[in-house]
């Protein structure tokens, strides 16, 4: 048989994702190839055109090649390169086979010699082996520099979205990370589901890098994602990034533990009562439910329990006592403002001593760095499974971050507490406010805990400074006692012992 009737498949491949490379590229190979074919007077049947990796079988355009040969259509190949062919050892395996078989009795490349003799398979192994072991270093490359620059605090991949590339590195895009920090505050209030999330900032603008809107599958995605915090999580572990952080890690927690309530099952169609889920009965500790009757609202115990006394108690009845109790742990609005001035006064006059504290949360930090140099010291020493040593680092390392956060806080704000004072104050300015019976019940949930109903009366724990106030009995009755009450307790300053209680017991919650 002369080279006349001998028929040849072309094959070219090409597996960059440039598209203007892969045309360019596929186009040198088919140049040289057709050139080679009409120089040896080789019959062209057809050309296989692939833009896929041969790193893995299952190649499409390949795998009709091979079809096609098995059915005579050809007996040669002609390709730029063996690599072009193979850089798997199945690929590699079926072509020798089928050169073993005689299904293949050619293969030509312009830049490699091939013939079916003993000797000739055995170079053509060798160079589908080449071509395996170039891209498995070459992987095996590209994960371990990954590695290293994720062990230096460097984000390896492309940016997420609300930081930028530049530099090597990721930065906070100033124009994304507002919406990204916002995304985070306004899921943690509770109030909004993923899909309203969705709905409501991608109004606002936030979108993918390519300019797509954002699907709820995105957002639960972000909102997982520690590296907001500074965090990096890269296969599985946790690594302490050097990019800047566009949340805290408290804000991150509060998502996450939002995120696990709100993954519980529901019960749909329920009507939306002011105080669902509010209250609990003070005599059997159920829930207290409400529900309609001829046009009003009552409140009643669930009774799941234990046979329980306690009779329907109307909604008004309980907004109106809801009002009053706000009112027994507020401030007049005239000696809040100035308490808020003696405030002042004495933040300007005392000088905090923070470096006991300073000194001891580093030392903390330190401890806990040298725990988790121990701990990758074990798992080399093969002391921890890899399993284990992610689980105890992961830990350490958000232990870490949390206390970094908090040394970083009291040093921006060494009179914190005075800072905290103020806001107390200025937020019972608030309670002096006018407000809907929907701001009273989330005023409500600030000042106090455990609310219950018995007897058809409110009870509650004030929390902090507002327990401390209800107890002293400051607040509540007419101006003339409050007046009485006030010299008696404040003695004309800042510095009596009630004062000091309710310093000390401002909500870090505000």
């Amino acid at each position: 048989m002369n080279n006349q009737t001998k028929k040849f498949f072309i094959y070219t491949r090409k597996s960059t994702d440039d598209k203007d490379r892969q045309v360019r590229s596929i186009a040198d190979q088919l140049s040289e190839l057709k050139e080679l074919a009409l120089k040896e007077q080789l019959e062209v049947v057809d050309v296989f055109v692939e833009k896929q990796t041969a790193k893995i079988p299952g190649r499409p355009v390949f795998n009709e090649m091979m079809l096609r040969m098995e059915a005579g259509e050809a007996s040669g190949i002609l390709a730029w390169h063996p690599d072009r062919l193979a850089r798997n050892s199945v690929d590699g395996g079926k072509i020798i086979y089928l050169v073993d078989t005689g299904v293949i009795s050619e293969m030509k490349f312009p830049t490699f010699w091939f013939d079916p003799t003993p000797q000739g398979k055995f170079m053509l192994s060798i160079a589908f082996s080449q071509s395996k072991y170039y891209v498995d270093n070459l992987s095996e490359n590209i994960k371990r520099g990954k590695r290293n620059k994720v062990k230096d605090g460097i984000w390896p991949q492309m940016s997420p979205l609300g930081y930028i590339n530049e530099g090597g590195k990721i930065v906070v895009d100033e124009n994304i990370a507002p919406l990204i920090k916002k995304t985070f505050e306004t899921y943690s209030s509770g109030s909004f589901t993923l899909r309203q999330l969705r709905d409501k900032f991608n109004e606002l603008g936030l979108k993918r890098k390519s300019g797509k809107e954002l699907a709820v599958s995105n957002y639960q995605k972000l909102l997982k994602n520690p590296i907001y915090t500074g965090l990096m999580r890269y296969n599985g572990e946790i690594f302490e990034g050097k990019h800047e952080p566009i949340i805290t890690k408290k804000l991150f927690d509060s998502v996450q533990e939002v995120m696990i309530r709100k993954s519980k099952p529901h019960s749909k169609g329920l009507k939306p009562f002011l105080y669902r889920g509010f209250f609990r009965c003070g005599e059997c500790g159920c829930f207290i439910t409400t529900e309609t009757q001829k046009g009003h609202n009552y409140l009643r115990c669930t009774k799941r329990k234990n046979p329980c006394t306690q009779k329907y108690v109307r909604e008004e009845l309980i907004t109106s006592q809801i009002q009053e109790e706000i009112k027994k742990v507020s401030l007049p609005l005239d000696w809040t403002e100035w308490m808020i001035a003696e405030n002042a006064k004495d933040r300007q006059s005392e000088v905090q001593s923070s470096t006991l504290f300073a000194d001891s949360t580093k030392a903390e930090i330190s401890l806990l760095d040298s725990k988790i140099e121990k701990l990758m010291s074990a798992y080399l020493e093969s002391a921890l499974s890899l399993e284990e040593y992610r689980e105890a680092k992961n830990k350490l390392v958000n232990q870490n971050q949390l206390l970094k956060e908090k040394l970083s806080a009291f040093e921006q704000k060494a009179n914190n507490r005075f800072e905290l004072t103020e806001k107390f104050l200025k937020y019972n300015m608030e309670l002096a406010n006018d407000r809907t019976n929907e701001e009273n019940t989330h005023l409500f949930k600030k000042v106090g805990s455990n609310f219950q109903i018995k007897d058809r009366t409110v009870l509650f724990e004030p929390r902090g400074a507002w327990r401390i106030l209800a107890e002293s009995g400051f607040c509540g009755g007419n101006a003339e006692q409050m007046a009485l009450r006030a010299d008696h307790i404040f003695a004309g300053n800042l510095n009596s012992e009630f004062w000091r209680r309710v310093r000390d017991s401002n909500p870090r919650s505000l």
